[in-house]
């Protein structure tokens, strides 16, 4: 049995962290509600958007892991996140610029 919430409840437990701390979150794109991956894209004001998601450590533990372009443009940015979309409609893509977005999404979205 899967223990997991599903994706949609997670991204809105999300939204609702993510108001409480005074930032702004929008969902760009809505994937699967039960099992949808999801990928962050982290906005701070004056540094390169990242792009996120849940992955493993080397040792084989769940993470929050890097992913996309290193460069942090906007458009390569928005570039990936669409071809992985067109070929996994299933993925959830939701823009975040609050204070420690990593930890509120590992919290959430990204949990066991």
């Amino acid at each position: 049995m899967n223990d997991r919430l599903p994706t949609g409840v997670a991204v809105n437990a999300l939204v609702r962290l993510i108001d409480q701390a005074g930032g702004s979150v929008m969902v760009l794109a809505r994937g699967d509600r039960d099992s949808g991956i999801v990928l962050l894209l982290v906005e701070a004001h004056g540094e390169p958007s990242l792009l996120f998601e849940r992955g493993y450590d080397r040792e084989g533990r769940r993470c929050v892991v890097r992913v996309g372009p290193e460069s942090g443009d906007p458009h390569e940015l928005v570039d990936y996140w669409q071809r992985r979309r067109r070929s996994d409609p299933d993925l959830w893509v939701v823009e975040v610029n609050v204070a420690d977005a990593q930890r509120l999404a590992a919290e959430t979205i990204f949990a066991d």
